[in-house]
């Protein structure tokens, strides 16, 4: 049997990193894992990516900024991003700085193994030797790393519907996933004004509930109007439609994204304004009946227009029993 093929999975999310290794069992390959940009980088440079699987959204240096070193440097890797940002222009830019292939999250075998199979890259991959660092043990998965992936892909999914409406690129973050009490919540909240425009939306699925907010800064509502066509008046009644039509978009393809994943059936409420032009950690505080509460914040910034806002999924105290059933199940 040939020697094995050295193998780099670059995410910064344990979750995606066992998938990944999952999906590459059984193939005759020397996996070596890591969590940013700069250290999926140095593993090239040190011989031990052939082939690199790279995330895009990631800290200390991103996808995008590994592809276009491998390129200055003409390092001898083949590229295949995989991510959770599926935005038109995400795979285009990838490609343009010589990414092999764009593979979407979640990934499964069969989809790695007809990428392989196009590229001519599994006559390499020689089946029947599974490398020890590659057994489920390798990584350790916590609650929290599982639901960071699934709000990573269903960030990706939102920011996809929003561009694609819009035509315009969406900025991804890395999402914020907590436990907490909901009188911190309003801290952890970043980016946004002392004015702020809140809508809300519940949603409720067997076992599970909760609610989704968005929050825009009050100076986002100009360019909110231009990239929807708006030619009206800007005043109350329009600036509530604006923001509703919005906030549809981004709350609807987030929780069918995270439906899926979680193989829930989950029904939403009419979307409501909660507040315009308000202190919005005082409406945080104020809002919500529960103590605890399971959070995942995340902050979409639109390239070339004044459109900042936070969307903030809060999952009740009595939702965590069901929703750590199925995390158990992938984890």
């Amino acid at each position: 049997m040939s020697s094995a093929i050295p193998v780099v999975i670059c995410d910064d999310s344990k979750m995606a990193r066992k998938q990944m290794s999952n999906a590459l069992k059984g193939w005759n390959v020397e996996v070596t894992y890591a969590e940013h940009g700069l250290e999926g980088l140095e593993a090239v440079r040190a011989g031990k990516g052939d082939i690199l699987f790279l995330d895009l959204t990631m800290p200390i240096m991103d996808g995008y900024q590994v592809l276009e070193r491998i390129r200055r440097d003409d390092l001898p890797t083949m590229v295949i991003v995989v991510s959770g940002d599926i935005q038109p222009e995400a795979r285009n830019k990838v490609m343009s700085l010589g990414a092999l292939e764009f593979i979407k999250k979640p990934i499964d075998g069969d989809t790695i193994s007809n990428v392989l199979n196009n590229y001519g890259l599994l006559s390499e991959l020689e089946p029947g030797q599974v490398n020890e660092r590659m057994s489920d043990s390798d990584i350790a998965i916590s609650l929290k790393d599982y639901y960071q992936e699934i709000a990573n892909v269903a960030m990706g999914h939102a920011a996809d519907r929003l561009a694609r409406l819009l035509n315009v690129f969406v900025h991804l973050p890395i999402p914020k996933v907590e436990l907490m009490d909901i009188e911190e919540l309003a801290m952890t909240i970043t980016g946004q004004g002392t004015s702020t425009s809140v809508i809300s939306q519940g949603f409720i699925s067997p076992g599970i509930a909760g609610e989704a907010i968005i929050l825009f800064n009050d100076s986002s509502y100009q360019d909110i109007a231009k990239l929807l066509k708006f030619e009206g008046e800007l005043n109350t009644t329009t600036e509530r439609e604006l923001l509703t039509d919005i906030s549809n978009v981004l709350i609807g393809a987030f929780l069918n994204s995270l439906a899926t994943q979680l193989d829930l059936t989950v029904s939403q409420g009419a979307p409501a304004i909660l507040g315009q032009h308000c202190a919005m950690p005082d409406f945080i505080s104020r809002k919500q009946p529960w103590k605890k509460s399971l959070s995942i914040e995340i902050s979409y910034n639109i390239q070339d227009h004044n459109i900042d806002c936070d969307l903030l999924l809060l999952f009740t105290e009595d939702s965590l029993p069901a929703l750590n059933e199925r995390a158990s199940l992938f984890t």
